[in-house]
C-alpha cells in the first residue's frame, strides 16, 4: 500500500507559543479579580450593616436573624430606588445579573467592557444585596473580574479573540475567588463563555482559576464553603432517585425562567420609566422579608442549615416560596445581583421538602442533590453544576449522584423550554445564540469529497473575443471557466470581471487566453487539501471558484465554488437534523442540497 503523505504543517491545535503570553497576562488579571472579589464581599457587608443594624462595619452579620418591623420594607425599595438612578444616569448595562451581559461583550462588543460599569456593577450589586436583595455575588463578580480583565487587555496589543480570553479569565478567578471552585469557574467559561473548546483560550482561564484558588488561601478564605458528607448508597433504587430529583429540577428550572421573564413583561406594561421599576421590585422584596426575613439578601447560612438537615418541611417550603417569589420579581425589575446563590437556596429548600418523600439517606443529601440540579437546570451547565457543587461541599462521594442529577435536569430543561435564563435576556435584545459546540465539518471534509468531477474548461488558444462570446450565450449555465492548456494544466479562471478588466485595458479581441492570463499564478487546491484551508485561500485571493489540481502532474481533475462549500456545511447541518426529525425530512434536504450544489 502506497504511504499517505502527511502535510506536517497540520496538528491537533492551532495554539502557538503566544498562549504563553496571553497566559502570563491572565495571572496579573487573576491578582486584581481576587482583590476586586475581596472588595465586593466586603462592601456587602458594609451595605448590610449600614442598611439594617445601622453600622459601620465589616463584620459579617445575618439578616434573618433579627426581627423587623413594617419600616423594613423601605430599605430595599431605598436601595432599589439608588440602583435605578445608577442605572439611568450612569450605565444600563448594570441591570440585571451580570452573566448575560458578560456574553453580550463576548458576542457583540469584541469583548470590550467600559471602565463605568467595572465600577458601577460591584457597587450597584452591594447595594443591591446589602439593602435585602435576594440575590448572590457570583453574577456581579464575574461580570466585574471580566470587566478588569477586558480593560487590562484593551490596554496591550492583543486580539480580539485574545481579550474574549482574558475577559473570561478575569471572570473565572472572580467565581473562584467567592466560592472557591477553581474547577467549576473554568468548566463554566467552557460551557458558556469562551464559545470555544482550544488550548488558546482553556489554558489561560485554567491559570487565572489556579492563582485566584491559591491567592485566596493566603487570605484565609475557607477552601471548602459549606463543608458536608453523606452516606450514599449506589444502587437501582438510589439512581431512580437521584433522576427523580433530576427530573424535579429541571421543572421547576422552566418555571423560573417564566417567572422572572413574565414579571419583566409585566414592568414594561407600567406606565412609567424603568428607572422605577427596581423600587417597586424592592417593596415585594420587603413584604417578601416580613413573612421570611431569611429569604433576604444572599442567605449563605440557609445553605448551611438546608445541607445539615436542620430545617423542618414546612419551614423549607416557606423559605423556598418566599426566596422563589421575591427573587422572581426583583430579577424581573430590572435591579442588579446574581442567580447561582438563590439557585442553591430554591433548590436545597425544595430537596428538604423532597426528604419526606425520598428514600432516606444522610441528612441534607437531597437538598444537596437539588441545588446542583437546579443550578444545571437553570443554567444549562451540567458539567459547571456537577463540579460546582462537589467542590463547594467537599462531597467527592457525591460525584455520581451529583451528575446523574444533573445530567437529568439539563435534559428536561432542554427539552421543555428552548432558552435558559441567561440566552432568554439576550434575545429579547434580538440575538440568538447557538449553545452547541462541534468541530467544523471545513476541518473534517477535503476537496475532494466535494468537487465537481465533471468540469466544462476552455482552452488557452480561446481568444478573448471567443471568451466574452461564450460568457453571454444563453446557452451558458454558469459564468466561471477554468482556462487549461494542452497538457489540462490550469492556467487560470475566466468570469465576466475578469473579461471586462481586459477589455478596459485595451487587450486585443484576438489575443488568447493564455497570452492574457501569461504571468499570473492561479489560486488551484489538491483534492486531499482541507476545506477550511480552501476558505482561506479563497478569502485571501478574494475568489469565489477554484480549480482542483493533481498534485503529481498539475492537471485538472475538478471545480471547488463557494457552493460545495455552503453545501457541505448544509450536510452536516442536515445530518443533524435528520437524526431528530427522521429520515423523511433529512431525505428531502438532501434532495434539495444535492439540487442546489451541482451547478457545474
Amino acid at each position: 500500500m502506497k504511504p499517505v503523505e502527511i502535510d506536517r504543517t497540520l496538528g491537533d491545535f492551532t495554539t502557538n507559543p503566544r498562549v504563553l503570553f496571553v497566559a502570563f497576562i491572565a495571572v496579573f488579571i487573576a491578582s486584581v479579580s481576587v482583590a476586586a472579589g475581596v472588595a465586593l464581599l466586603a462592601l456587602i457587608r458594609l451595605c448590610t450593616n449600614i442598611a439594617y443594624f445601622g453600622e459601620w462595619s465589616f463584620t459579617p452579620h445575618t439578616i434573618g436573624q433579627i426581627p423587623l418591623g413594617w419600616g423594613s420594607i423601605l430599605i430595599p425599595m431605598a436601595g432599589a430606588l439608588i440602583i435605578g438612578f445608577m442605572a439611568r444616569y450612569g450605565s444600563e448595562k448594570i441591570r440585571g445579573h451580570g452573566i448575560p451581559e458578560a456574553l453580550e461583550a463576548i458576542l457583540l462588543g469584541r469583548s470590550r467592557v467600559s471602565p463605568k460599569v467595572a465600577v458601577l456593577k460591584p457597587i450597584s450589586s452591594a447595594i443591591s444585596i446589602g439593602t435585602g436583595g435576594p440575590f448572590g455575588a457570583e453574577g456581579p463578580i464575574i461580570m466585574t473580574g471580566g470587566a478588569l480583565g477586558s480593560l487590562i487587555a484593551q490596554m496591550l496589543p492583543v486580539s480580539d479573540n485574545e481579550r474574549k480570553t482574558l475577559l473570561v479569565a478575569g471572570a473565572a478567578a472572580g467565581m473562584t475567588t467567592v466560592f472557591g471552585t477553581p474547577i467549576a469557574a473554568v468548566m463554566l467559561a467552557v460551557e458558556l463563555l469562551l464559545f470555544e473548546w482550544a488550548p488558546r483560550s482553556f489554558i489561560p482561564v485554567a491559570v487565572a482559576a489556579a492563582v485566584a484558588a491559591v491567592e485566596r488561601t493566603y487570605l484565609h478564605m475557607p477552601s471548602t464553603l459549606f463543608p458536608f458528607w453523606a452516606d450514599v448508597q449506589i444502587s437501582i433504587t438510589g439512581l431512580l432517585g437521584w433522576v427523580t430529583a433530576g427530573v424535579i429540577a429541571g421543572l421547576l428550572s422552566g418555571c423560573l425562567t417564566k417567572l422572572v421573564y413574565t414579571t419583566e413583561d409585566l414592568f414594561s406594561k407600567l406606565p412609567i420609566h424603568w428607572m422605577w421599576w427596581p423600587m417597586i421590585g424592592g417593596a415585594f422584596v420587603g413584604l417578601g422579608g416580613m413573612i421570611d426575613p431569611r429569604a433576604l439578601s444572599v442567605g449563605y447560612d440557609n445553605i448551611e442549615h438546608l445541607l445539615r438537615g436542620d430545617l423542618s418541611t414546612g419551614s423549607a417550603l416557606s423559605l423556598m416560596l418566599v426566596k422563589m417569589t421575591i427573587w422572581g420579581i426583583a430579577l424581573g425589575s430590572g435591579t442588579s445581583g446574581g442567580v447561582l446563590a438563590p439557585l442553591l437556596i430554591i433548590g436545597g429548600a425544595t430537596g428538604m421538602v423532597l426528604t419526606a418523600i425520598m428514600p432516606t439517606v444522610s441528612a441534607g443529601f437531597w437538598p444537596f442533590l437539588v441545588m446542583a440540579a437546579m443550578m444545571s437546570g437553570t443554567m444549562r451547565v451540567p458539567l459547571t453544576a456537577t463540579f460546582f457543587a462537589v467542590e463547594l461541599t467537599g462531597a467527592m462521594n457525591c460525584f455520581l449522584p451529583a451528575m446523574v442529577a444533573c445530567v437529568t435536569a439539563y435534559c428536561v430543561a432542554i427539552l421543555t423550554t428552548r432558552r435558559s435564563i441567561l440566552t432568554e435576556r439576550l434575545a429579547r435584545r434580538g440575538h440568538h445564540i447557538v449553545c452547541e459546540y462541534h468541530v467544523s465539518p471545513f476541518a473534517m471534509t477535503r476537496v475532494a469529497d466535494v468537487m465537481t468531477q465533471s468540469v466544462q474548461m476552455v482552452p488557452g488558444s480561446m481568444t478573448l473575443r471567443e471568451a466574452a462570446a461564450l460568457l453571454v450565450d444563453p446557452s451558458t449555465t454558469h459564468p466561471t471557466f477554468p482556462v487549461v492548456d494542452r497538457q489540462t494544466r490550469v492556467l487560470g479562471i475566466i468570469d465576466p470581471p475578469a473579461i471586462i478588466r481586459w477589455r478596459r485595458e485595451r487587450h486585443s479581441r484576438t489575443a488568447t487566453l493564455a497570452q492574457l492570463l501569461d504571468g499570473t499564478k492561479p489560486t488551484i487546491a489538491y483534492p486531499d487539501d482541507h476545506l477550511d484551508a480552501v476558505v482561506e485561500r479563497m478569502n485571501s485571493a478574494n475568489v469565489a471558484h477554484m480549480s482542483v489540481v493533481d498534485k503529481q502532474n498539475g492537471h485538472l481533475v475538478g471545480y471547488v465554488s463557494w457552493k460545495d462549500l455552503i453545501g457541505s456545511q448544509a450536510s452536516t447541518h442536515g445530518e443533524r437534523r435528520t437524526a431528530f426529525f427522521g429520515d423523511k425530512r433529512g431525505s428531502r434536504e438532501e434532495e434539495l442540497r444535492a439540487n442546489a450544489t451541482r451547478t457545474f
